[in-house]
């Protein structure tokens, strides 16, 4: 028997997609996946692509069905996380997917997303300057939010050499419907979405908090935009150089130094451009930056698989680092084509 996990709030997207992932890891034992309206439903029936899965069923997302793992992940909507975090044992160790744990300030908390904060846990994004080694000694872990996770990774290291001023930063981001979660909505039907695009949450939208948190920068404009695909997810990060003398090769080196090191984070050739597809099914982040010639602003583009390295797959990468095991055990660094 492997090292034992469950999967709260498994019927869901990001759910389903680490017991996808979960299926092919060596060292993992998925113990149970729990649901609520989706309780004693088969896993194969609710998420066809499982069939490794045979049988076996979804639980009640009770602790009792939880708190035998030594590693929960908590896939459950933002807010619900807390409750259920509070009755599992101290040595169980625990990521959460949702957004619960990520802020430091109560304040913010209560801005974007309401209520009673719940409290602080590690931050889950090993790629920014040591964070690896907080993760590595923590049982309690946050994970990234998807938007989070692809503009950090464009934006943290250029504030950190200097090289765009903190104060002004505009963000236009897409991402795929799955990013939306598995609730019926008619907005997210297929005749709402396709052949259409439209922002959301526009001036509001909960991530900005925990970008301002992971980066640095003071002030961010982020216009999220709903795509008509199921999963995939596009940021143009835009800032305003400190020095007028900056060059699209000095950014490039920046993150290119930043991340020379990372297995998931890639700085692609000069004048190539991010694709949505080129990180499907992958836990790696796509880079690419560029001065506008006309306002002489950096422009850095990236792009995820948001159910990937924008959740589930960063999960297991901080699962990984957690239990001592090999980083990228379990996670492909290539996407999948056509």
């Amino acid at each position: 028997m492997g090292i034992t996990v469950a999967v709260a709030g498994a019927s869901g997207y990001a759910g389903g997609e680490l017991l996808r992932l979960l299926a092919g890891h060596p060292e993992f034992e998925v113990i149970a996946a729990t649901a609520h309206a989706n309780a004693g439903e088969r896993i194969a029936d609710l998420h066809p692509n499982l069939v490794s899965y045979g049988d076996q069923r979804f639980a009640p997302t009770e602790p009792a069905n939880l708190s035998p793992a030594e590693l929960v992940f908590l896939a459950l909507p933002h807010g619900q996380s807390a409750a259920v975090a509070a009755q599992l044992p101290a040595s169980c160790r625990i990521v959460d997917v949702g957004a619960d744990f990520r802020l430091r300030d109560a304040t913010a908390w209560e801005l974007y997303y309401g209520g009673p904060h719940a409290g602080t846990w590690t931050y889950g994004l090993p790629e920014l300057p040591g964070q690896r080694a907080k993760i590595a000694a923590s049982t309690r872990v946050a994970n990234t939010g998807c938007y989070a996770v692809a503009i950090i990774s464009a934006l943290a290291p250029l504030i950190a050499a200097d090289l765009v001023e903190a104060e002004d930063v505009v963000v236009v981001a897409s991402s795929g419907t799955s990013g939306a979660g598995r609730s019926a909505k008619v907005s997210l039907l297929a005749s709402e979405v396709v052949g259409d695009l439209t922002g959301y949450k526009v001036g509001a939208h909960q991530h900005v908090a925990e970008i301002l948190q992971a980066t640095g920068a003071r002030t961010l404009s982020m216009t999220p935009v709903l795509a008509p695909m199921p999963r995939g997810l596009l940021a143009t990060v835009t800032a305003r150089p400190t020095s007028s003398a900056a060059t699209a090769a000095d950014v490039r080196a920046a993150l290119a130094q930043a991340y020379q090191d990372e297995p998931f984070i890639h700085l692609l050739p000069d004048g190539v451009q991010p694709r949505t597809a080129a990180t499907f099914g992958s836990n790696s982040v796509h880079l690419q930056a560029v001065l506008d010639i006309s306002s002489g602003r950096v422009v850095v583009t990236s792009a995820i698989d948001n159910l990937g390295k924008g959740a589930a797959g960063q999960a297991l990468q901080n699962a990984n680092i957690m239990l001592g095991l090999a980083e990228g055990t379990g996670l492909a660094v290539n996407g999948v084509a056509p």
